[in-house]
């Protein structure tokens, strides 16, 4: 229950860093995509794919590396913690300049490959791009570190409310001051030199830098670190080009404006998502540190509450995409509406996605980076053989069943790995009761919605004032506001009160 208690007050940090972040991350799609249109927001995605899949390529698998070995070590003046930062920064780095010089020299012959629109200064915006990766990895591994080191929320305001907040405010003067795409560029990226000097800060305290903490490595720091992240390498890359290689792959197959229109698409899917990330930030050092001592039951328990916590929160939002993705897609514009059958795909496969949880996270803070390395290239195997087959006659669409299939593949092999490994069940009839009830109500309202104004802005309107009604008088009942208050008992970190003993025993190990 201990565990537990820290699991819900780190769960709901991680959970209101994400709505945060998705509230940016929204707004920056959406002045992206309205200050550029379908093919200039075409290109400033492919940049963005760029930097995101060749930073990702470069960290190296550092960064879970670091959230893995740092609760693991010991902190301050007489800790070992300060010798993994310099072991999980130094090849990074290494490999990032390597990238970015070559990505420099090669800037104006990968211009018309990747950039077949449009676009002014189509050389440049490689350039700047490819000189970015090192300030992108370097911000990734202060982040991890961060992470690890410091409560939840300062992690929380430096990742989910500085740099989500800069990016659309620079973004948009980049647009409003008639910058174009390069000034745009520059926009997105000024935020991570900010995070990198605020997190370097932060991070300097707790490892004991100054105060007598050992700075060089020992051969066995190494070896230990580099055996975990050098397969996770690999599988964070994958993981971090999700959206990117359907981008990418479509900007070459279909055009630039299909890639805009997939861009577009893969935000809201993404945005989705946001719930399950929060969480995962929130609980993958507390993972590592249970697993580390060989306490799986507990770290399976926190495992099935969050997971159910995610279902809740996120499969509403997945539901209502796959039903109104018209309605979702015409804010960006009417010609983003091309995408809506694709969101409806993507939507239904993310449901899988969230309903088994973070499994990924699990298998990975058991050290078993190598099974999930399987698992992500089963899913690019999948992804990129079925884009190639399908993007060229059925566009967005055809980008969108691939990556569905990929997303598939990838979770059904993890959740089986995970299950192997750990060795405890991950699935309780509770998440099975909340899957249940959530496909039940926002199915309804979903329907009104539909059956009354269409599956437009007015159908999605209606849908979400009757599941809104829905939830107000779901709360008012007294067995859910038991379970709220138990809820909260755990978040405060109080035991559960009489009254509550009933509820806070059925959430137990959810």
């Amino acid at each position: 229950m201990a565990e537990a208690r820290r699991s819900a007050r780190s769960g709901v940090a991680g959970l209101a860093g994400a709505a945060v972040n998705g509230l940016f991350g929204f707004l920056l799609a959406v002045v992206i995509t309205r200050g550029y249109g379908t093919v200039g927001s075409g290109v400033f995605f492919t940049l963005i794919g760029v930097v995101t899949v060749a930073a990702a390529v470069c960290t190296l698998g550092a960064e879970t590396g670091l959230i893995w070995a740092l609760p693991r070590r010991r902190t301050g003046g007489r800790g070992d913690a300060a010798r993994v930062l310099a072991v999980a920064l130094l090849p990074p780095l290494v490999a990032a300049l390597f990238v970015g010089v070559a990505g420099l020299l090669a800037a104006d012959a990968l211009a018309p490959r990747l950039l077949d629109g449009p676009a002014d200064h189509g050389a440049a915006l490689i350039a700047v791009s490819f000189a970015a990766i090192p300030l992108v990895v370097t911000m990734t591994l202060l982040l991890a570190a961060l992470r690890c080191l410091r409560p939840m929320r300062v992690y929380v305001g430096v990742q989910s409310v500085l740099m989500p907040l800069a990016r659309p405010a620079l973004v948009g003067a980049a647009v409003l001051a008639g910058g174009g795409l390069l000034a745009g560029l520059a926009g997105w990226l000024v935020p991570a030199a900010l995070t990198i000097v605020v997190s370097l800060v932060l991070v300097v305290g707790p490892l004991g830098v100054g105060r007598g903490a050992a700075l060089r490595p020992e051969r066995a720091d190494w070896s230990t670190f580099w055996a975990f992240a050098l397969p996770r390498a690999a599988s964070a890359a994958i993981d971090a080009s999700a959206v990117w290689v359907g981008v990418l792959l479509t900007s070459v197959l279909a055009g630039q404006a299909d890639a805009g229109v997939f861009g577009a698409v893969g935000r809201y899917v993404l945005a989705g998502q946001l719930a399950m990330q929060g969480l995962r930030v929130a609980v993958s050092p507390q993972l590592s540190r249970l697993l580390g001592r060989g306490d799986r039951a507990a770290a399976a328990a926190v495992h099935r509450q969050l997971t159910t916590w995610a279902l809740v929160l996120s499969w509403p939002v997945y539901l209502l995409l796959a039903v109104f993705g018209l309605a979702f897609l015409q804010l960006f514009g009417p010609e983003f509406t091309a995408g809506a059958t694709a969101m409806t795909v993507l939507a239904l496969a993310m449901l899988l996605n969230t309903g088994v949880g973070n499994v990924q996270s699990l298998l990975l803070m058991s050290g078993r980076s190598g099974l999930h390395l399987c698992a992500t290239v089963a899913n690019l195997l999948v992804t990129v053989s079925l884009g190639l087959w399908l993007i060229p006659e059925h566009r967005v669409t055809g980008a969108a069943v691939a990556w569905a299939v990929g997303i598939a593949t990838e979770n059904l092999m993890a959740a089986g790995f995970t299950r192997a490994v750990v060795g405890e069940r991950l699935v309780d009839r509770g998440q099975l009761r909340a899957a249940v009830v959530t496909i039940a109500a926002v199915g309804l309202a979903a329907s009104v919605g539909v059956l009354t104004a269409g599956r437009g802005i007015p159908g999605l309107a209606v849908a979400i004032t009757v599941l809104t009604a829905g939830c107000i008088v779901m709360v008012a009942l007294p067995r859910v506001r038991r379970r709220i208050r138990a809820t909260m008992g755990q978040i405060r970190g109080r035991p559960a009160s009489s009254d509550d003993a009933g509820a806070a025993a059925t959430t137990k190990g959810r």
